[in-house]
């Protein structure tokens, strides 16, 4: 009980207080890096000297936290401590006085930290699993300097401790996961950057449903090369991240069947067999058109095809309106349809407009904004730039909402006519 009472002396008596210090300290916090930094000013000096964080990492390496340096953090190999006492804790939990006979490069894989650590002058390491939900998901290090090593008393708090903190680490460590598979997510179903295309001008604008969020059921996209372009855009039944995943599987059916024909009414086809083979039960409604102009921009021939989807309007350069006669079946909701196509010309200076749902069917103190209002408001634009048309419908439909909730909005807008 001699080293014992030396640690108390010098490190000061870790205790049950300070476990509850780390219960009431760590929650409610889902910022990990704010929770492991919390926990290491805890435990620094009154269980340690020094102490170190080891949590997995999203790219399957280890994060380590610790160090002097206020969120210290690097990444490493998990096979630089697999053979390791350090590789059995995060193994199997179990708490482990670290040998420091194999030296502090093999139990703290870090340069950096290794460095902080000699300072100290290590005389007694512990590793102690992190262990919630019946999971082993990292290990927390704690170093004492010469003579003063830990006891058993010691050793049965510091479990303790990793114990409480266990919990709070691992719901801000599958917190931070999960917004980076959100973030992921949402980075491969926001609306792409438009190309730049001879002989047209292109402009979208696109208003999720949720404001704070970049996604929502809504998406337009465009593929395609030279004088042959590919131009869609859709409304995903539902909401939330089905109609996400949904949107994302859409996209990508569009995009291969367009890879071997770009040919609307066949793109469509095989876009309804994929979702109804897969078994989606939201049906998705499309509109698709394939642009090929004249690199003067003298004109620009379309074809065009439409999945329960309303039919775009068309603004000629005089300010007369059109809309296709053109419709056909949401893909998705029955096993075969046979899509059909129109043909019409686009002009120079003639605007073709693509929208959905949140568009018209935005509901005001007046009823829905209703497609015969947005027909009136275009030809005042007759003549203007793509991204000015989809401004100001964008606009006016806000204003008609006067703050009312709103379904996501997207709208693609293709003017014939080089880039001035």
């Amino acid at each position: 009980m001699v080293v014992a009472k030396e640690t108390v002396s010098r490190v000061g008596e870790p205790s049950t207080d300070l476990a509850g210090e780390i219960t009431l300290g760590l929650a409610g916090s889902l910022n990990l890096r704010r929770t492991v930094l919390h926990l290491l000013t805890l435990i620094r000096p009154r269980l340690a000297d020094w102490a170190m964080l080891v949590l997995p990492d999203n790219s399957g390496g280890l994060a380590l936290y610790g160090g002097d340096s206020a969120g210290f953090h690097n990444v490493v190999a998990r096979a630089s401590v697999a053979a390791t006492a350090l590789g059995g804790v995060l193994r199997t939990g179990r708490t482990e006085r670290l040998p420091l006979a194999d030296g502090l490069w093999a139990l703290i894989p870090d340069a950096a930290l290794r460095a902080e650590a000699g300072r100290q002058g290590a005389g007694d390491m512990l590793g102690l699993g992190l262990t919630a939900r019946g999971t082993t998901f990292g290990a927390l290090v704690v170093v004492r300097g010469p003579n003063r090593d830990f006891s058993a008393h010691d050793i049965a708090v510091a479990e303790i401790l990793a114990a409480r903190a266990a919990v709070p680490l691992d719901s801000a460590r599958l917190y931070e996961e999960r917004g980076r598979i959100a973030t992921a997510l949402a980075r491969s179903l926001r609306p792409p950057t438009l190309p730049e295309v001879a002989g047209l001008r292109l402009a979208a604008r696109y208003r999720p449903a949720a404001e704070h969020l970049d996604l929502g059921g809504d998406f337009y996209d465009i593929h395609g090369s030279a004088d042959d372009w590919l131009l869609s855009l859709g409304d995903v039944c539902g909401k939330g991240v089905e109609a996400a995943a949904l949107t994302g599987r859409t996209r990508q059916s569009i995009r291969t069947a367009a890879y071997f024909d770009r040919r609307p009414a066949r793109v469509l086809a095989a876009l309804n067999t994929v979702l109804h083979e897969t078994g989606s039960d939201p049906f998705v409604t499309v509109v698709c058109a394939r642009v090929r102009p004249e690199h003067d921009g003298a004109h620009a021939d379309v074809e065009l095809a439409v999945a329960g989807h309303p039919a775009p309007l068309v603004l000629r350069s005089d300010g007369r309106v059109e809309q296709p006669e053109v419709s056909g079946t949401a893909a998705g909701m029955i096993p075969a349809v046979e899509y059909r196509s129109v043909t019409m010309r686009l002009e120079r200076g003639d605007t073709m407009l693509m929208f959905t749902d949140g568009i018209d069917e935005a509901q005001g103190d007046r009823g829905l904004y209703g497609v015969d209002r947005l027909r009136a408001l275009l030809p005042a634009y007759a003549g203007t730039a793509p991204g000015v048309v989809c401004e100001a419908v964008e606009q006016d439909v806000i204003e008609y909402l006067d703050g009312r909730p709103h379904d996501d909005m997207a709208l693609l807008a293709v003017t014939c006519g080089r880039y001035t």
